[in-house]
């Protein structure tokens, strides 16, 4: 059964961090360990202040990729391949232990919302306000949780 509540903001996904790393077991439904899903998240969150490698073209950033972004936010949920990586983004581990992931997105996500500079441009959605890209986390993550049990 997937994991609930879902997050709906960032605050949200620190206490949801918070419960995954008093869990006792922690699984994801899909074929990548719970290490390369938190992994995959933390990457998406830092790749948002440091820039994605791979981005897609800005014809596609501003009509496609935008476009998917504004359905996402008016429905308030995201779906995506969830076993997808991040053009270019480094590999993902694939071990037993999902506690070191919990302190890695942990760390990505203060590290966001310390941020007062600039934003890099999403690899897909293009340039995202603040409050946009906080939005995106948060909808990944609970994209993700569709796919994550917690015991």
């Amino acid at each position: 059964m997937a994991d609930t509540p879902k997050v709906q903001s960032l605050d949200d996904v620190m206490h949801w961090l918070d419960r995954v790393e008093r869990a006792t077991q922690v699984q994801s439904t899909n074929a990548w360990a719970m290490s390369a899903v938190l992994e995959h998240m933390a990457q998406s969150v830092d790749m948002s202040l440091d820039g994605f490698p791979q981005p897609r073209s800005a014809l596609f950033q501003s009509t496609l990729g935008a476009a998917a972004f504004s359905v996402f936010r008016l429905r308030g949920r995201m779906t995506h391949g969830l076993t997808e990586p991040i053009p270019g983004a480094p590999a993902l581990p694939q071990t037993a232990d999902w506690k070191p992931g919990v302190t890695r997105l942990r760390t990505a996500v203060q590290r966001f919302q310390r941020h007062t500079g600039a934003l890099q441009p999403h690899f897909a959605y293009g340039s995202l306000s603040r409050a946009d890209f906080a939005l995106a986390h948060t909808l990944h993550i609970a994209n993700h949780q569709d796919e994550i049990t917690v015991a």
